[in-house]
């Protein structure tokens, strides 16, 4: 017996056979496994997949409801302030404005529906408007409504809650070590503090982050510890799209074959969380995104991300159904 069917005999042991999530030890081996082995990981982690969701696909469209003016300095991100970036800003949406966001997402076919603004966190304004266009939401669509609104107090999520919002999305983005090498106006322990906020007051906690930004293999290994003990219910993986005048601009792309393989560590680490591939999957990727379904994923991003395309949704709808998944409404 070779060592990569070793490792993944015992990967199917311990998270098909015996129920358990795989531990870190087993996390450094998948994460070592060699090139080979790669698709046997794949196929496994399609298997836990199947065993817990089934053929059910979530499908999400974001709604970027103020673009631009972040005050926050992520080497990633094309929306801070801090950088000469070709994205024209755009002042927050008025409520209307989320509501047919909302009537349009729901009528392309998506389950849920997520307003995401990229701020350090909510301003009393910016609360007030989406606590006040949520009700209006769910009234009327029967969506999943999420919010990505920065650091939150227990006073935000308390009123979050009130107004009907269902998830909130927090991402740690990479490891506690790494964090200060991608962003230095606030720290890892507040994005920490926040999603243990959000569990607190019992909403679905949506945490996940970006691969490709430099991390080491032992900053995926401890990103993905730090998740398990979240236990986020949805887990979105980012590649990294670089964007032009960002820090992290001239960054190379992830190997198609690194990316496919973190996935399917996220199935195994966190065998029953709604895994959703989210940005970059389309240039990371490429041709291989149906592959890319059946390494683990449970979910994808309609559309548009907050400043890159994504594909056309007949595009994404018919590669779901080539590959027999039942999206979910």
């Amino acid at each position: 017996m070779t060592q990569s069917h070793a490792i993944l005999d015992r990967a199917r042991t311990r998270v098909l056979g015996r129920g358990l999530a795989a531990d870190e030890r087993l996390l450094r081996e998948l994460a070592a496994l060699p090139e080979e082995g790669i698709p046997g990981l794949l196929a496994l982690a399609d298997d836990v997949r199947s065993r817990h969701t089934g053929n059910a696909i979530a499908v999400e469209v974001l709604y970027n409801a103020k673009k631009g003016g972040c005050s926050e300095d992520c080497n990633f991100c094309s929306q801070s302030a801090r950088y000469a970036t070709d994205i024209e800003t755009e002042p927050l949406s008025s409520v209307e404005g989320f509501v047919a966001a909302a009537r349009d997402a729901h009528a392309r076919g998506a389950g849920e529906f997520c307003i995401v603004v990229a701020v350090r966190g909510p301003s009393e304004r910016l609360l007030e408007r989406v606590c006040t266009a949520v009700p209006e939401i769910k009234r009327e669509l029967p969506l999943t409504v999420a919010v990505s609104l920065g650091i939150l107090t227990d006073g935000h999520v308390e009123r979050l809650a009130q107004a009907g919002v269902d998830k909130v999305n927090h991402n740690l983005e990479t490891s506690e070590r790494y964090f200060p090498s991608i962003c230095t106006t606030h720290t890892y322990q507040e994005r920490w503090e926040t999603c243990l906020r959000v569990k607190r007051h019992a909403l679905e906690l949506c945490c996940g982050g970006i691969i490709g930004m430099g991390e080491t293999l032992d900053d995926r290994i401890a990103f993905l510890v730090a998740l398990q003990e979240l236990q986020p219910e949805e887990i979105p993986v980012n590649f990294l799209n670089p964007r032009p005048g960002t820090p992290f601009g001239d960054r190379p792309l992830l190997d198609p074959a690194e990316a496919l393989r973190f996935v399917a560590m996220v199935r195994l680490a966190l065998p029953s969380a709604l895994v959703r591939f989210a940005g970059g999957r389309e240039v990371t990727l490429k041709g291989l995104q149906e592959l890319g379904m059946r390494s683990g994923a449970s979910g994808i991003v309609l559309g548009d991300y907050l400043t890159t395309p994504g594909r056309g949704d007949a595009e994404d709808f018919g590669m779901l159904d080539r590959l027999g998944f039942e999206v979910l409404a």
